[in-house]
């Protein structure tokens, strides 16, 4: 019996650690983290075991971006001045992630509104559901670049 307990520790365990080097958000997590100040944000990415990237400002704007434990991922939060286009993004490598979160997407109720091409080139297309705007991002070239999500206050 003590095994089995010393077992079942150990794989819940190993299954966290997985869990944890390969984080995917949801939603609802991508809103929460966009409602929250800098200050904790960074708190937030240091809980969940993501490294300091980079942090970028801009007129008007400030960039803080986080890199995931197995370099698969990267969050970043947008926090303008005047608060309009705060936002989350969120990059990712793989084009089965990005499937999964279109099929979460339009089964939450958000309907697709826009297509087009960011100043990269890069292809978007624009979700809103009342006034939730998500944008997923398609990279031009899939070999060097990460899709992205992007979650809008």
């Amino acid at each position: 019996m003590k095994k089995d307990i010393n077992l079942l520790a150990i794989s819940f365990c190993m299954i966290l650690s997985v869990s944890f080097s390969a984080q995917t958000f949801t939603l609802e997590q991508f809103t929460t983290l966009n409602k929250l100040g800098m200050a904790d944000f960074k708190k937030e990415m240091k809980s969940l075991n993501y490294r300091f990237y980079d942090k970028t400002e801009g007129l008007g704007f400030v960039l803080n971006e986080y890199e995931s434990a197995d370099y698969q991922s990267k969050i970043g939060k947008f926090e303008y001045k005047d608060q309009s286009d705060d936002r989350i993004e969120y990059e990712f490598q793989s084009k089965k992630e990005y499937d999964e979160y279109v099929k979460i997407i339009l089964k939450s109720g958000y309907k697709e509104t826009e297509k087009g091409k960011t100043i990269t080139k890069d292809s978007y297309v624009d979700y809103f559901k009342n006034k939730e705007h998500i944008r997923l991002v398609t990279p031009k070239d899939v070999k060097n670049n990460r899709y992205a999500i992007l979650v809008f206050k």
